[in-house]
């Protein structure tokens, strides 16, 4: 006997091959085929969301669920001017959530890569809601973007010996005492401008000099206040990007990946002063507001990855960039088994959730990898009947239509 479902095969990156279940009554003949079609877990307006992801895979064993709960109410598709709009959004409905006695522990975002969630992890820490996240680090504890940060900090605060020593000891040749070295010939300079030169100058050579230079004219380039934060982060990604792929050989086109939206997350903001400050909030635990403490037995809000999310369950679920070029990825788009993939990839995410499911996706998104504007819903969800999915447009105001 085999037990599995082809809806939920998503582990190709493991060695996983969807085959082995569609080809199994062709290796084994005479096998019976028995479909387990009731669902205990989500209300029938969910399920038939499911049923019609699913639907249109190009191969299946055809399944119907059927819900054992009933009815509910339908699942809803929402346009967001931007990815802050979607954040908003999220966060403000959680509250209402919460005021309505759904708990933290009984809500879930999820979203296709990890990075998807970065711009909601600084909306729920601005509104001190708690969160655990899952499939990946938690944004500002990657230690890439810590690694940006720290250049940026010492812009903002040129006596920050903390941030100098992170960015220093980033260079080939440099270890510990040649910071402290670095840095103690620096602190002499009053302005950070005066630290760029006396840096280009330090005395002792190395083989990190030209590193040292490099830094140097790097300070001295993002040291005016009137250029924009998304700028200077730019900037220092570019010239970080070299160390990235030396440091983090195994995995860096996730890093980078991550860094091009921060880029993105930093050309939101007017002042340095208030990207940093945002970036040096902590992650809630608790709160000492009404509304939003955060009681212990209540639990903790979860973003996680699809892939991480599978096999669990929640009263209500979001998934977010449900965008087409990121769900699925454009990279993605000339394989076909890919895509399908990915078809399985929602529905595995619909089938999360219980009694409450919202889809969300910004429109008008810039991908500098890709050179090219994201705007249109997934190819999963187009075209489903409003009966299915009905659609929803939040507006900025807090509103909708």
């Amino acid at each position: 006997m085999a037990v599995g479902d082809d809806s939920q095969s998503i582990y190709s990156f493991r060695g996983a091959t969807f085959r082995n279940i569609m080809e199994f009554p062709d290796l084994f003949p005479g096998t019976r085929i028995i479909k387990l079609e009731e669902n205990y877990r989500s209300t029938q307006p969910i399920l038939d969301l499911a049923n019609a992801v699913i639907e249109r895979a190009a191969e299946k064993h055809t399944k119907i669920l059927h819900a054992e709960r009933g009815a509910g109410g339908p699942p809803v598709l929402l346009q967001c001017a931007d990815e802050q709009a979607q954040s908003r959004f999220v966060c403000q409905r959680i509250l209402e959530l919460r005021e309505e006695g759904v708990p933290l522990g009984e809500i879930a975002v999820l979203f296709r890569s990890s990075f998807h969630s970065f711009d909601l992890e600084l909306e729920l820490q601005r509104a001190d809601i708690p969160f655990v996240k899952r499939g990946g680090f938690k944004f500002i504890e990657t230690a890439h973007v810590k690694d940006v940060l720290a250049h940026l900090r010492i812009v903002a605060n040129p006596r920050d010996a903390v941030s100098w020593h992170r960015v220093l000891l980033l260079l080939d040749g440099v270890g510990p005492k040649t910071a402290d070295d670095v840095f103690t010939h620096l602190a002499e300079a009053p302005t950070i401008e005066a630290m760029s030169e006396r840096l280009a100058a330090y005395p002792r050579r190395g083989a990190y000099a030209k590193d040292l230079a490099r830094l140097a004219a790097l300070v001295a380039e993002i040291a005016p206040d009137d250029m924009p934060p998304g700028e200077k982060v730019a900037r220092v990604v570019g010239f970080y990007t070299p160390m990235l792929r030396h440091i983090h050989r195994d995995d860096f086109p996730k890093r980078e990946k991550d860094l091009e939206h921060f880029i993105t997350i930093a050309g939101r903001y007017r002042s340095l002063a208030s990207l940093l400050s945002d970036m040096a909030l902590e992650p809630p635990t608790d709160s000492v507001g009404d509304v939003l403490a955060a009681d212990v037995e209540e639990g903790l809000l979860t973003l996680s990855t699809i892939h991480s999310a599978k096999g669990l369950e929640w009263h209500t679920v979001f998934v977010l960039w449900l965008v087409d070029g990121r769900f699925p990825s454009y990279l993605n788009l000339h394989d076909g088994d890919e895509v399908e993939e990915e078809r399985r990839l929602l529905y595995v995410a619909v089938t999360r959730a219980k009694d409450n499911l919202y889809l969300s996706y910004p429109i008008d998104i810039y991908d500098r990898a890709a050179g090219m504007v994201l705007g249109q819903a997934s190819r999963f969800v187009q075209d489903l009947p409003e009966t299915i999915l009905p659609g929803m447009q939040v507006i900025e105001s807090g509103g909708f239509r």
